[in-house]
């Protein structure tokens, strides 16, 4: 093979890589807004499902918080300009996977509604965490009670059979964590109010 030989080949691969990259970003170019306005349509629809009663509009983001290093969001929820309620994203580490959780809580504190939005737990298993009859369960659950145990109870978290880890972790990881972090949150912002 001559000098010649590998010029042309060496040029030839900067062509292919150089029109590859510009169809690239092209095609990204085209594409990031569409896949940006449909995330955030999504994350609306998530929102509004997990408080229905809420105006259109009454869903605001409060701030946001980092469970596992994770980037994730809280919202207070109103109705015709009065709080009904509390919305926070959050996540827990799972058997196998981080799970994104959503729950919504009243003025009460006590749990309304809870959506895995991604898990990736172990098939026929953990990943029943994302089922409605386990998500039912947390259906008005205070601090107190959200708390996982192997037997049948109305008052606690029952564990999803050969899941205990994933079912701890949605329950005690995730929803616990983040109502506790609500509560603090909310009584910072009532401090610095006051002052």
């Amino acid at each position: 093979m001559t000098a010649k030989d590998i010029f042309k080949i060496t040029a030839n691969l900067v062509v292919i890589y150089v029109v590859g990259g510009l169809l690239l970003a092209f095609v990204y170019a085209k594409t990031s807004p569409i896949i940006f306005l449909k995330n955030k349509q999504e994350k609306e629809e998530a929102l509004q499902k997990m408080m229905p009663n809420a105006d259109k509009k009454g869903i605001i983001k409060l701030g946001d918080w980092y469970p596992h290093d994770k980037d994730a969001e809280y919202f207070v929820a109103k109705k015709d300009g009065k709080i009904i309620g509390y919305i926070v994203q959050t996540f827990a580490k799972g058997y196998s996977s981080y799970i994104n959780i959503l729950f919504s809580v009243g003025t009460d504190f006590r749990v309304k509604k809870i959506d895995i939005l991604h898990s990736a737990e172990t098939p026929g298993l953990g990943d029943e965490i994302t089922l409605p009859y386990f998500k039912k369960r947390f259906r008005g659950k205070d601090l107190a009670h959200l708390k996982v145990v192997k037997k049948p109870s109305k008052e606690y978290i029952e564990a999803v059979t050969g899941a205990t880890i994933s079912s701890r972790a949605v329950t005690e990881d995730g929803v616990r964590k983040g109502l506790e972090f609500l509560i603090k949150a909310l009584k910072k912002r009532e401090v610095k109010h006051e002052q």
